[in-house]
């Protein structure tokens, strides 16, 4: 997951569909300053939580109420498990920890690879799929049990990853400009797909009905992969500096958050082919976020930033400054 922060605003190349939703800003929700990663809701739509740099921000969607849960060290995802439990990936030493949503208490820790970064459920979420990004390995987590029950080696600089209909699982690849396939079954990693014209592939996502891949590519391409084929099917134009993408499949919708222009693009997966129908403004460094699967509200961090402490550095958050940019269909 890129943790670049980016200044300057400005408009993806896609023009927005005279049918597109209806999507605005409606408010931001304040938070704790610090860094940030992947957002997660959970199934029910009653809570957000996003991982921080030592802790998990979880917002009650209903009211607003913001609180932590923690330590981590360097969070990188959030996923909302059965049985009231939640997973994070705490990327600097190594671990996945598990957290009881009720007490707020770690249940678990376990020692997965380098720089633990995405993970993922299976469909039966019985198990854990662990991309770590350092090692260039998946660890496969037993959640009953807690613990690694097999580690398959695919390559470093692992990001976001899908199942798709065929069992396989699906990660982006940022360095290489491809994503791996693998065989969890066998446990062994496949060919991988190119992706021409696709810089840095980040977040990730599949669309079941037209069995088909969504990749956020960091030089303002969505590249849509053809499952059946393994092969790059189209790319798309959207925003500068995307980090997920955030599937709504209800809706038939795909939404990619641009960091460094400040733009939600909208896909729409109801046709043979994936097209972009709507942009909305957003703020510089949103770039990853979670949607409320029962309304389709769509929360996305951020921060303000000032110049960078150094001309070649990165732009400084504002103190006081980080928020969740919380969007809603009209």
């Amino acid at each position: 997951m890129l943790p670049a922060l980016f200044a300057a605003a400005a408009m993806p190349l896609g023009a927005c569909a005279a049918t597109a939703p209806a999507y605005s800003v409606t408010t931001s929700i304040a938070a704790p300053d610090g860094s940030w990663d992947y957002a997660q809701a959970d199934d029910a739509g009653k809570r957000v939580f996003v991982a921080r740099g030592n802790s998990v921000t979880v917002i009650d969607v209903a009211s607003g109420a913001v609180s932590s849960m923690g330590p981590v060290q360097r969070g990188h995802e959030v996923v909302p498990l059965p049985g009231g439990k939640l997973l994070v990936t705490s990327g600097t030493d190594g671990t996945v920890r598990l957290f009881d949503l009720a007490t707020g208490t770690q249940t678990a820790s376990i020692a997965v690879g380098k720089k633990p970064d995405a993970a993922i459920l299976d469909d039966a979420k019985t198990h854990a799929y662990v991309m770590n990004a350092a090692s260039g390995t998946v660890s496969v987590i037993d959640l009953t049990t807690a613990t690694v029950t097999r580690t398959i080696t695919v390559k470093p600089a692992l990001e976001y990853a899908a199942f798709a209909a065929d069992g396989m699982l699906y990660i982006n690849n940022e360095d290489a400009n491809e994503i791996e396939t693998v065989d969890v079954a066998a446990g062994v990693a496949g060919k991988p797909i190119a992706l021409p014209g696709c810089t840095s592939p980040s977040g990730l996502a599949y669309d079941k009905p037209g069995n088909r891949l969504i990749s956020a590519c960091a030089n303002g391409k969505a590249a849509i992969v053809d499952v059946g084929k393994r092969a790059l099917a189209a790319l798309i134009d959207i925003g500068i500096g995307p980090d997920a993408v955030i599937l709504d499949a209800p809706r038939g919708l795909a939404f990619i958050p641009c960091g460094r222009d400040g733009v939600l693009d909208i896909l729409s997966l109801s046709g043979a082919s994936v097209t972009h129908v709507g942009t909305v403004k957003t703020e510089p460094g949103a770039r990853t976020g979670a949607i409320d699967p029962v309304t389709g509200t769509l929360y996305l961090p951020t921060a303000k930033f000032g110049p960078p402490a150094t001309p070649a550095g990165r732009p400084a958050m504002i103190p006081g400054s980080f928020h969740i940019v919380v969007v809603r269909r009209s």
